[in-house]
């Protein structure tokens, strides 16, 4: 009886301790950009912006995580939020959905998050369904850019500036580990 309670404990002391060495392998890459939605009378059409490049630095966020590129397993997007940052009393009651498509050099563009019929919330900050894409091909690269598609269901009067947040987890193996 003896012996098998310690070789259950000790199974259960192995699985933990990988569970432990697996997290440590793990960390989020956080990314900023921004775009603007100028003022718009027409609604229920589809219409696509562009944001700024995305600068990864991806070979010194690898390293002060004690990695780099070639021991990367893995990296998908874990979310995804918009915020409206100007005007002030600006809400995202103007959208219907959005899509979110990401594309870099030599790599085809991917949907990688989007909301359909957002409700009138009055709200500022609008959180995308993920879509658990494999990214680590663009993450790698020097740069990636964003792509928003968004259809509106209401006119705005004036432009919108919107900051897009986005968080990466990369799963890889640790120098050494």
């Amino acid at each position: 009886m003896k012996n098998n309670l310690l070789t259950l404990f000790l199974a259960f002391v192995v699985l933990n301790s990988c569970d432990v060495v697996d997290d440590l392998t793990k960390f989020d890459l956080d990314y900023q950009t921004n775009y603007s939605v100028a003022a718009t009378t027409i609604i229920n059409t589809p219409f696509s912006l562009d944001t700024p490049d995305v600068t990864t630095e991806s070979d010194s966020n690898f390293e002060s995580n004690n990695t780099h590129k070639d021991l990367i397993e893995s990296i998908k997007l874990k979310n995804l939020k918009l915020t409206i940052d100007a005007p002030e009393s600006g809400n995202f009651n103007f959208l219907k959905e959005v899509h979110i498509y990401i594309e870099a050099e030599d790599l085809e563009e991917l949907e990688i998050a989007n909301v359909f019929d957002l409700e009138n919330t009055n709200s500022n900050l609008v959180e995308l369904n993920v879509l658990g894409e494999e990214l680590k091909a663009y993450i790698k690269k020097d740069n990636f850019n964003l792509r928003v598609k968004t259809v509106t269901d209401e006119t705005i009067s004036e432009t919108h500036d919107i900051i897009i947040d986005t968080k990466f987890r990369v799963d890889a193996k640790i120098l050494g580990v």
